[in-house]
């Protein structure tokens, strides 16, 4: 018996607003989190700027001694966690927790804890270690704080595939529920790897954007003078859970879930497959889960990093699953305002959909002036339109050659 899957809470930790109410009205005001970096001097950096997340106070949210002892990703998990629950209405108290469990994605982890301890080690020898290096380090400690955060016992942990994680995690999550196991899942990603050592190696891979003087237009997917990805950080968590479950206790339906595919390009460890025919995989495999035809499908919620190779090789894979139909589908990339979130921008760019398809509109791809003749297809360029749609497509494409696609549809009885 295969159940059907509903998302029924959302939140939302951005460069560009904390809250789901914040972040809903920056896409459709198509703001750019880009600016300066505020966490560390980067002056001798190629690149200076990033989307960080903006008066992100978690000891409101948090309490103080546990912000402590938590790294910057794992309070923005909690945070979007907290949110996605109470705006479910969810009692876990009156739910079998049992059946109740947490999937999130990470790609890097607590990187900055790792920098800040070993300055520690150099600097003080190795007795001013912190005591709780490890746990804030590893990925898998944001699953387990938001389940001691909510007392559920079942499925947890953490899924680690670069810019792919995020999607994986909520792939994985709905499969759990599909299948019977749990009624119940706390899902999503979150990211925080804007400090001086991660920030250095994108640099020294030459995977950002250098538009020091100008960062607000500097992440511009599809168009033809795009030179790198700007870096972000944030967090998007779901409760997600089984329909039956949902309607017994008479929960408000955002979404539903219907399907997942996965890939991998098995060609190189950070280039996609020029051919993209991984990515095609992925996106197949998750229109056949959805059990729905590729006519359905009437929006496109891309990986759209910014970069010279991601960006045509998408392209060209979205051509080769739509054929024509492709261009008439409006394709969104998230990315142009909040920067690339590593493991959490599949979450992100979920919510995004998710969130805009509720309220009747296509968010813009912003900083889109210069058509580039290998991206020709409709990237609702600088401005929203309005336009409803209902069921998307949301792609995740990670280094490793990892690729993950999540089908989404409007609920409907």
């Amino acid at each position: 018996m295969r159940r059907r899957v509903v998302i029924t809470g959302i939140g939302v930790v951005s460069p560009i607003g904390i809250g789901v109410a914040e972040f809903v009205s920056a896409l459709e005001r198509g703001v750019s989190g880009a600016s300066g970096i505020t966490g560390f001097d980067a002056s001798g950096y190629s690149a200076t700027f990033a989307c960080e997340v903006k008066n992100f106070a978690p000891e409101n949210y948090i309490d103080k001694k546990k912000v402590k002892r938590l790294a910057r990703f794992s309070q923005m998990a909690l945070v979007a966690a907290a949110e996605a629950v109470k705006s479910s209405g969810i009692d876990f108290s009156k739910t079998d927790r049992s059946r109740c469990g947490v999937v999130t994605g990470t790609g890097i982890g607590g990187l900055e804890v790792i920098e800040n301890e070993y300055r520690n080690l150099l600097e003080k020898g190795p007795r001013r270690i912190s005591p709780f290096l490890i746990p804030m380090i590893i990925t898998n400690i944001a699953p387990g704080e938001i389940a001691i955060e909510n007392s559920i016992n079942g499925p947890n942990y953490a899924v680690t595939s670069a810019c792919a994680s995020s999607n994986h995690a909520i792939g994985d999550a709905m499969l759990f529920i599909r299948n019977g196991s749990v009624d119940v899942m706390i899902t999503g990603g979150a990211e925080a790897a804007i400090t001086p050592l991660g920030f250095g190696g994108f640099c020294s891979i030459k995977a950002l954007s250098t538009r020091n003087d100008d960062p607000t237009r500097s992440s511009r997917p599809f168009d033809k003078d795009r030179d790198g990805f700007v870096m972000g950080e944030g967090a998007a968590m779901f409760v997600i859970e089984s329909l039956e479950h949902a309607r017994k206790r008479g929960a408000k339906i955002l979404a539903e879930l219907v399907g997942y595919g996965a890939s991998d390009d098995a060609y190189h460890i950070t280039a996609p497959a020029p051919d993209g025919a991984a990515a095609v995989l992925a996106m197949e495999s998750a229109i056949r889960d959805a059990l729905i035809s590729k006519d359905e499908v009437n929006y496109f919620n891309a990986h759209g990093t910014s970069t010279q190779l991601n960006d045509k090789t998408e392209t060209l894979a979205i051509k080769k699953v739509f054929g024509e139909r492709a261009k008439q589908i409006p394709i969104s990339s998230t990315k142009s305002m909040t920067g690339h979130l590593l493991g959490a921008a599949g979450a992100v760019e979920l919510a995004a959909s998710a969130l805009c398809m509720e309220a009747g509109f296509i968010h813009p791809t912003i900083n889109y002036v210069t058509p580039d003749p290998e991206c020709d297809l409709d990237y609702v360029p600088n401005v929203p339109r309005r336009q409803p749609y209902d069921c998307f497509i949301s792609n995740s494409l990670g280094f490793g050659g990892h690729n993950a696609a999540l089908v989404a549809k409007k609920f409907r009885e």
